[in-house]
């Protein structure tokens, strides 16, 4: 059966603001600095999911610190020029805080950067926790950062909460937790992408995602 979330857990980047322009732009100018290979478009979506210090060991070895603060310190001087929510997201967060149901963001974006881009949004009233990558033991998929988000709602990880993503590594973290996987993207789900780690629902925009929200918060007549 179908019932309420107390709890909404939202990842970030591509799921709530579009983001790939600003991470192809920076993974490119970090290949650069390190004389790799550049990636396509499709490619940075294909391969980027997890955060720096779980990804970039194994492209960049032993100096993949070096290429991390490489990578940040262009991050630093692009992100907040590419900043731009998705399409019907102001209008889905403004419904799902007047509804009173706990939000939250778990990103493998720098909790830092995290942090400031919801602050120039305005969008941080909305949300009762902004955790990002390094905030954390470990990140996303690992549950820690679930926890953490979930310190102040008012329920646990488990079937009262929403995991909302764009991606199985998302969708992974949501099956880790207990919590209920739901994707939302504007492209249905690949053929195999989600076997592994299957998503609860799919909505392929913010106002379906609402219609249900709203469905499901009004109490049914047994007249």
């Amino acid at each position: 059966m179908t019932t309420r979330p107390r709890a909404i857990l939202f990842d970030w980047d591509n799921t709530l603001v579009d983001s790939w322009g600003c991470i192809h732009a920076c993974y490119n100018q970090t290949f650069r600095a390190f004389g790799h290979r550049e990636w396509s478009l499709q490619e940075t979506k294909t391969n980027v999911a997890k955060s720096l210090r779980d990804s970039f060991p194994t492209l960049f070895g032993e100096r993949w610190p070096e290429a991390r603060d490489v990578f940040y310190q262009t991050f630093e001087d692009v992100h907040l020029s590419y900043l731009q929510p998705l399409p019907g997201v102001v209008e889905l967060l403004t419904l799902l805080h007047g509804e009173g149901i706990f939000l939250g963001v778990v990103s493998n974006k720098k909790g830092h950067f995290l942090r400031k881009e919801a602050e120039v949004l305005g969008w941080t009233g909305w949300f009762g926790a902004l955790v990002g990558a390094q905030d954390a033991e470990a990140d996303k998929p690992a549950p820690a950062p679930v926890h953490l988000a979930l310190q102040n709602a008012p329920t646990v990880a488990g079937g009262e909460v929403w995991f909302v993503g764009d991606s199985p590594i998302d969708m992974q973290c949501a099956h880790n937790t207990g919590c209920v996987p739901v994707l939302l993207r504007g492209e249905p789900p690949h053929l195999g992408e989600f076997d592994l780690h299957p998503p609860a629902y799919c909505f392929e925009g913010c106002a379906a995602m609402g219609t249900l929200v709203r469905e499901l918060s009004v109490p049914i007549s047994l007249v």
